[in-house]
């Protein structure tokens, strides 16, 4: 069954190359580069009436605006406490010392002297870097929206926990929260909380939530159900079980889910930037639009300091956690007067930013920020000269051979070719639901006006797609079948996947210049660790019995690779497949900073020019369908190879 849907699938695209030759170039529903669709202006109108009305329609007076204005006073007041000045202040209430007292000390309490060491360092760091105010507005919104996103996340996965009606109905919207690229929720928000704080607030809230809710869900029902049994049975109520069994069982499991939300809401606060959120995500905004490299590239270092600070501090504390759990819950009786001597010394140091300048202003007579940004110039003009013909000629073959085919066979074809062959190609790998998905989200992308700029992001995104899949299958069975390489190559995949996108764009721009190319090479880097990981884990899952069967029975290890692993790892395949997707998705369109153009493009411009929000915000509902359509299309297929025999 599954060799005649492969047969069908290769009938359609050989069709479809067919009808392009014969059809290229006719229905493609071009649209210029200021051109907009009635669905556009009336965007745009809607966006004008609702800023002419936002101060006296009952809905956005008693309910849009109360939550900005509750969500900005508490971005305000994170801020007045380590960043801006505040209640009649010329500088904030905790000056840099204080900060970075706090910060040593409750790295220490909840992890160890090394986290600690190393969170002081990262806060001196950011100083010297001369980003000081700026790396604490992003920590003021990255600890806005981590609190709200835990207040709301913690609660709603100890029910979906509890529940499995809840959890079947948070599940959905979850995996669309989750699927979608971090772009789509700028635009829609900025219509209803206006540009600003609280609509970075908001985005980044609704980004980093899922992963609270999920984790502590799952932590919930990790717990055995003999345990709780057991509890039941010595007369303990549902409240006793919760706070005394399974919340302190789930502990380590929900303290990273904190880490998991700490590292989206950093990831989103700098890429609100573009809806004007304070910090260094705005800093490499404008570095990026006026192609300064050093610049970007000290902001970028900042943000992946604080990356790998907030990381560290928290995986070392849901390690700690671990450990007082086995231990019953007590701390090592010798760590009390320590933390208490710690705690009087942190105490002096914020009460000595709070009265002094030169503890409450960042020293500046060191220019660590300049001379790494001289640094990163040379180093990229130097790249530019010397490298120039491997860097050429790597983005000519890239372009050449894969890029340009996707690109011409996607644009070039009438828009009910493409529509026609998505739909076919989606029922045979998902299902009917998945063809009836692809046909839904086709008429949507239709309809939103953006068909050849959807199709030219479509075709970057399978290209690299293609890119990272080849990475991940020689770079996951590496992994996948050796332990070592496994030990070696894993903490780098996982430092990878903590650095925010932005990040990925400073190095490519200085090696390859501002192209779609730059965002295609760093879309790969940003999803190939995912994919990596999902197929070593997949190929490793593989039964030991049946690789040495087949050892002994004389195969080699390409057939074993081939033969074996690969095929019994097919539902791990499909899932990278899908994560790798997305992730492409995401970086392709934050590619649109760089000259990467089309939906990207569509969706700056759209931030960037009034009268271009009505266009921006239909670019950023057709990567929605796109996200949604290759999402539900690559998931029905893993489902399938999961239930389907192998080898059949």
């Amino acid at each position: 069954m599954r060799g005649g849907r492969k047969l069908a699938a290769a009938a359609v695209l050989a069709s479809w190359v067919v009808l392009w030759l014969l059809l290229r170039g006719t229905h493609t529903l071009p649209l210029g580069t200021a051109e907009l669709t009635p669905l556009h202006r009336e965007f745009n109108e809607i966006n004008d009436a609702i800023g002419a009305n936002r101060n006296s329609n009952p809905v956005f007076l008693y309910f849009f605006n109360e939550i900005r204005l509750v969500i900005d006073n508490l971005v305000t007041f994170i801020q007045a406490l380590i960043s801006q000045p505040g209640y009649g202040r010329p500088v904030p209430v905790v000056g840099w010392l204080g900060v970075v007292a706090v910060a040593g000390y409750v790295s220490w309490a909840f992890g160890n002297l090394r986290v600690a060491a190393l969170a002081v360092a990262g806060f001196v760091l950011l100083g010297l870097q001369g980003l000081w105010q700026e790396s604490m507005d992003t920590l003021a919104l990255t600890v806005a929206a981590v609190l709200v996103s835990l207040l709301i996340g913690i609660p709603l996965g100890v029910w979906a926990g509890l529940s499995d009606r809840v959890n079947r109905l948070i599940t959905p919207a979850l995996d669309f929260m989750q699927t979608m690229p971090t772009f789509v929720y700028l635009a829609p928000l900025t219509l209803f909380f206006l540009i600003g704080p609280a609509s970075a607030t908001i985005a980044t809230l609704i980004y980093a939530t899922p992963p609270a809710i999920r984790l502590t869900a799952h932590a919930i029902r990790g717990v055995p159900e003999t345990t709780v049994e057991a509890a039941e049975s010595m007369g303990s109520t549902r409240r006793q079980t919760l706070l005394k069994v399974l919340l302190p069982m789930s502990k380590r499991t929900i303290v990273l889910g904190v880490n998991q939300t700490i590292m989206a809401a950093l990831s989103m606060v700098t890429i609100a930037a573009l809806i004007d959120a304070p910090g260094l995500g705005k800093t490499v905004i404008k570095a990026l639009e006026t192609l300064d490299v050093g610049v970007a590239f000290n902001a970028g270092l900042a943000i992946v300091v604080m990356a790998i600070v907030l990381d560290r501090v928290t995986t070392a504390a849901s390690v700690r956690v671990e450990e007082a759990r086995r231990k019953g819950g007590r701390f090592r009786t010798w760590r009390r007067p320590l933390l208490l001597a710690g705690g009087a010394a942190t105490a002096v140091c914020v009460w000595l930013s709070h009265t002094y300048v030169w503890a409450a202003e960042f020293p500046g007579g060191v220019d660590l920020g300049g001379a790494i940004a001289r640094t990163a110039d040379s180093v990229t003009a130097w790249a530019q000269d010397s490298l120039a013909g491997v860097t050429e000629a790597l983005r000519n073959v890239t372009t050449t051979l894969l890029l340009n085919p996707f690109e011409e066979l996607l644009t070039g074809s009438p828009w009910w070719l493409v529509g026609a062959v998505l739909v076919a190609v989606g029922g045979l790998l998902g299902g009917w639901r998945a063809g009836v998905t692809a046909a839904v989200c086709v008429g949507l992308i239709v309809a939103s006006g953006l068909w050849r700029d959807g199709m030219t992001t479509l075709a970057s995104s399978l290209a690299a797609t293609v890119i990272v899949l080849a990475l991940g299958v020689v770079v996951g069975v590496w992994m996948g079948r050796s332990t070592l390489v496994d030990r070696l190559i894993r903490p780098v995949l996982d430092a990878g996947q903590t650095m925010p996108p932005f990040v990925y764009l400073v190095p490519f721009l200085a090696l390859f210049g501002a192209s779609r190319f730059t965002a295609i090479v760093a879309a790969i880097v940003y999803a190939a660790p995912v994919t990596i990981k999902i197929i070593a884990d997949g190929v490793r899952a593989v039964p030991p019995t049946t690789v040495e069967a087949a050892t002994a029975a004389g195969s080699s290890s390409w057939q074993i690779i081939t033969k074996v692993q690969l095929p019994m790892a097919r539902t791990s395949l499909t899932l990278a497949t899908n994560q790798g997707l997305i992730y492409v998705l995401s970086m392709v369109v934050v590619g649109g900073l760089v000259g990467a153009g089309a939906l990207g493009y569509d969706v700056v411009a759209g931030f960037s020019q009034g009268q271009l929000y009505g266009k921006g915000l239909a670019a950023g509902l057709a990567i929605v369908l796109l996200g949604v359509m290759f999402d539900r299309i690559t998931q029905a297929a893993a489902h399938r190879a999961g239930r389907a025999p192998h080898g059949r």
